[in-house]
């Protein structure tokens, strides 16, 4: 890490007000150089090449926010700090009353590079062997096949490296990050992953018909998504990506070539320490 930052970029949640009131502040207060800047998190497109000069990007958000700006900053290999001003915070590293203290920490040299894996999807369309039509679509936290707009379960088979692992009948199937663990997967039931690990999390939400547990990938696993029977459904990337499929298109899932950088001055325990109270649970004498 170098020992001082210039270029810090700002990536705020345009639907929190208070969101552009601290990204503003923060260039202002803490006197950042001339060629920082700020933008809402729904207008990064745009974003790209200057994302390339810059040696940070901090979000004012929440997790959503930090999933739409590593759009941008995972393919430039940028680390991002979140600031959080929304729920959960799984991802972000500051609260907003503690965040114009201790930024400065950051970009001046504090802290360490935490890396989190991404996985990326293909679809491909035609039944077998078609050719790729869409993609790679990169993600932070998951990949999602599930049921569209009518209220019917979707047939989905499934395949890792290649082996038939499951058909299932249900109404979506999830492959997730460790980073994603505690998102969707975590809601259906699936197991929480430390932030840092490699492995995947297969989870199908809702099967009526074959597997319904959780499968733990390796991170060399490479998954394939058949959509079949006679249902259509949608692909969703992140949340933020959909998709429309057909009977007989399927997706392929591996591991990215692209890397999520976190910034972090927190101890590495700080995941652990903090993850019954972001999930709404408290310890006896806390």
């Amino acid at each position: 890490m170098a020992s001082l930052m210039n270029t810090i970029g700002i990536i705020y949640n345009a639907r929190i007000p208070e969101a552009l009131d601290l990204s503003t502040a923060i260039v202002n207060e803490l006197s950042l150089q001339q060629s920082s800047w700020i933008s809402p998190a729904e207008n990064l497109e745009n974003l790209r090449p200057q994302v390339k000069d810059t040696d940070l990007v901090v979000t004012a958000g929440g997790d959503g926010t930090m999933l739409r700006a590593v759009r941008v900053t995972a393919p430039c290999a940028v680390p991002m700090v979140g600031v959080n001003m929304g729920r959960l915070g799984f991802m972000t590293e500051l609260q907003v009353h503690e965040a114009l203290e201790k930024l400065p920490g950051y970009y001046n040299g504090g802290g360490r590079v935490d890396v989190h894996n991404m996985i990326t999807a293909r679809v491909f369309r035609g039944a077998g062997g078609g050719e790729v039509v869409e993609g790679p679509f990169h993600a932070l936290n998951d990949v999602v096949l599930s049921r569209g707009a009518v209220s019917r379960v979707v047939t989905i088979r499934t395949t890792v490296d290649g082996a038939e692992v499951a058909s299932l009948r249900a109404d979506g199937i999830i492959l997730a990050t460790a980073t994603g663990s505690t998102g969707y997967s975590l809601a259906v039931g699936g197991p929480i992953l430390d932030p840092l690990s490699d492995s995947l999390v297969l989870k199908p939400v809702a099967a009526h018909v074959g597997l319904s547990a959780a499968l733990v990938l390796s991170p060399k696993n490479k998954v394939g998504l058949y959509l079949e029977g006679a249902q259509e459904a949608v692909l969703s990337v992140d949340g933020y990506f959909d998709l429309p499929l057909e009977p007989g298109d399927w997706v392929e899932v591996e591991q990215s070539p692209l890397k999520a950088k976190f910034l972090r001055a927190n101890p590495p325990n700080h995941f652990y320490a903090t993850l019954t109270r972001r999930l709404g649970f408290s310890i006896r004498g806390q």
